[in-house]
């Protein structure tokens, strides 16, 4: 497992760390808000181990997905056949939006998620990276 990481550039594991700590901060609020929710309408909002479980699941996969799309441009930037490269890349993006998708049909289907909570923390990399791209300058 350590020549894995070995293999991992400086930049990908220090942004991946970033998007993981973004993740976890936005999934914590997420739960914040869901007990709020549950507070003014518990008939409606649940705050049970699904919704807990939903933002764990859901937040590991979001960051799954950020640390292969690192893999996959490091990979790329590599690689000297610009064909080979691309047709990487667009291999990789299938694979990651079929592991999200397939993580949203879980979420929904499994009893054991509560669907939004498992879906949210998807939506969280993103909006943490803009975020700290408006903080930086």
């Amino acid at each position: 497992m350590s020549s894995f990481w070995n293999n991992v550039q400086p930049a990908v594991r220090k942004e991946t760390k970033k998007v993981a700590v973004s993740t976890l901060v936005g999934v914590i609020v997420m739960w914040i808000v869901f007990a709020v929710l549950h507070m003014a309408l518990p008939e409606k909002v649940p705050l049970d181990y699904t919704v807990f479980l939903g933002g764990i699941c859901g937040g590991i996969i979001a960051v799954l997905n950020f640390f292969l799309m690192g893999l996959t441009v490091q990979k790329v930037a590599a690689s000297t056949d610009e064909d080979a490269a691309r047709s990487r890349m667009r291999a990789s993006y299938s694979q990651r939006m079929m592991l999200q998708m397939l993580w949203v049909i879980v979420a929904i289907v499994a009893p054991c998620f509560q669907f939004a909570a498992g879906i949210i923390p998807l939506l969280i990399p993103g909006f943490g990276i803009k975020l700290m791209g408006i903080f930086k300058k």
